[in-house]
């Protein structure tokens, strides 16, 4: 039996995947995002151990509220760095017949080793992918994250050649990713992919930024707003959401 380490639950999430969700954020995560609203979920330790059978147990008491599209989401920080967490809460979840949602942004991906051998077992047991592409540009990704987004791309052209349902959530933030030639990249992409069900913009938001000073750390993104309705719905049509 594997431990999971945990940030937080939420029993009702209504944003997290279809139907009513019972959520659950993961702690870790090797990105370093501009706009990240829980920095506290980076490091792994700094979260609270469960098995797959404590929080199964703990989700199912919400069952009645799921209705036939609700069930649970893992997000964090980043899930798939606990992978064999991920697989054995995911398959016991199937087991009772829920439906099994992954919100991820895909860093850790790659078709190599026991990672790729592990991926393709979660997928068995995952009803839906929510990706997150943060940015399309290479140079602008590795600003914006700290990382290379290859990798995700790459993940997101897997689930297109599996068939696996995949939602694309994309941050819309300003002086970073607001800009049409950016959007039109990612419309493009989109566009080569064969298994994306939905497109979300999700509008940048500040309401994290003090979890960054209490941390001790610079808010990167201090002075940039939050982008406008007009920009947002801009995006919005662009990307065809």
């Amino acid at each position: 039996m594997t431990t999971g380490y945990i940030h937080s639950l939420e029993s009702f999430g209504s944003v997290d995947g279809p139907g009513v969700r019972f959520v659950i954020f993961t702690t870790g995560c090797a990105m370093r995002c501009q706009f990240c609203h829980n920095p506290d979920t980076w490091n792994m330790q700094t979260g609270t151990p469960y098995t797959a059978d404590e929080l199964l147990a703990k989700a199912l008491k919400y069952r009645g509220y799921w209705g036939k599209k609700g069930g649970i989401t893992v997000s964090g920080g980043e899930p798939l760095l606990q992978m064999d967490f991920l697989i054995e809460l995911f398959r016991k979840a199937k087991e009772k017949g829920v439906h099994t949602t992954l919100d991820t942004s895909g860093n850790p991906f790659r078709r190599e080793g026991a990672f790729f051998e592990k991926f393709q077992m979660l997928m068995e047991y995952t009803d839906l992918v929510m990706l997150d592409i943060k940015h399309m540009d290479e140079a602008q990704h590795k600003i914006l994250t700290g990382c290379t987004n290859a990798n995700i791309l790459d993940m997101a052209n897997y689930l297109s050649e599996t068939g696996k349902p995949v939602w694309i959530r994309h941050v819309l933030v300003p002086e970073r990713s607001d800009k049409d030639a950016y959007l039109m990249q990612l419309h493009d992409f989109i566009q080569t992919l064969t298994n994306v069900e939905r497109v979300e913009v999700l509008p940048y938001h500040t309401l994290g930024a003090f979890k960054w000073k209490e941390l001790g750390m610079e808010y990167p993104l201090e002075g940039i707003p939050e982008p406008s309705d007009e920009r947002v719905e801009n995006a919005r049509k662009i990307l065809g959401c």
